[in-house]
């Protein structure tokens, strides 16, 4: 198949390109110099062009706590546009399938773990990433009215868990927990330090996923788009606290010092956790054990600094 993916230089979008299952399709992934994603004209007029067989919606803005809690306008607005402009150019394009990625910020905060798909839009989402969870929700809902409106057009739309992996972003400023995690207890390995600071007490529960998994269920959902539902989760099934990141970390980067807390700093929501009902009936699972995910993202980070570009 042809296949147009958006956010093709970003974490997930690099992982589509360079799981097996790539190889079996022409990919058309314009870079964001190429293609403004948040110009509406430019995106209709580049899908129609390119009329491809699926569109992969995977290009956001993304970022951890901070960066969220410090520009939330810019996450909502950008990732509303990005999303709406292609949801909106595949339909004129006469695209007959769309695949869309959401993010688990996108379910209420006091929704019952694990994360039901029947629960979102019921609730008021997590204050510290409320934009970027309201694009997403928006984006998501459009694939269902316009799925239901045009026979010929059908969107869906996989939620994932939290990720992490090759390509991610370890700036402190912008970056998720497990590579803001990995970077922390290097420099501290690096630095002699025998301590490492942790947001907060660490009890907090989070799901990780590797991207390379997700990849691999994407290609699934793609090679069996009329088997999926119209909305489902994607994630582990299960959960680690985040001490138990910082544990695994240090592990792995082999430092041995110890962690202290500091309880007036923001950790979020105390769990995130996605329900995989209806991932087992569609019949996938992740493979990464998270020692081995973060083995391959500090061998990745390791290689950045290297190059000189972490």
């Amino acid at each position: 198949m042809k296949v147009f993916l958006t956010g093709g230089r970003g974490m997930v979008g690099r992982a589509i390109q360079d799981h097996d299952r790539a190889k079996a399709h022409q990919i058309v992934a314009p870079t964001s110099a190429k293609l403004d994603m948040t110009g509406r004209s430019a995106v209709m007029a580049t899908v129609a062009e390119e009329a491809p067989d699926i569109v992969i919606h995977s290009a956001g803005r993304v970022g951890g706590i901070q960066a969220n809690m410090a520009h939330p306008a810019a996450f909502l607005t950008e990732n509303m546009d990005m999303g709406f402009n292609v949801v909106l150019a595949a339909r004129a394009a006469g695209v007959p399938r769309l695949l869309n990625l959401g993010s688990s910020c996108m379910y209420p905060h006091d929704a019952p773990n694990p994360l039901h798909e029947e629960s979102l839009g019921k609730g008021e989402l997590e204050p510290t990433n409320e934009g970027y969870g309201l694009a997403k929700l928006a984006v998501a809902r459009l694939c269902d009215f316009v799925s239901r409106e045009q026979a010929d057009f059908s969107c869906k739309t996989l939620i994932p868990c939290n990720l992490y992996g090759l390509h991610d972003k370890f700036d402190p400023a912008v970056s998720h927990l497990v590579p803001a995690i990995i970077r922390k207890v290097h420099e501290a390995r690096e630095s002699g330090s025998d301590t490492v600071e942790i947001w907060g007490d660490g009890t907090a529960r989070r799901e990780f996923m590797f991207s390379d998994d997700l990849a691999d269920g994407i290609w699934q959902a793609v090679a069996r788009f009329d088997d999926l539902p119209g909305v489902m989760n994607i994630g582990l099934g299960h959960d680690y606290s985040i001490n138990e990141y910082y544990v695994e970390a240090a592990r792995v980067i082999g430092w041995q010092g110890h962690f202290t807390h500091d309880l007036s700093r923001p950790t979020g929501i105390k769990q995130k956790l996605v329900a995989t009902d209806r991932q087992t009936a569609f019949g996938w699972a992740p493979k990464t054990s998270l020692q081995d995910g973060i083995a391959q993202t500090y061998a990745h980070f390791l290689d950045l600094i290297e190059r000189g570009e972490a």
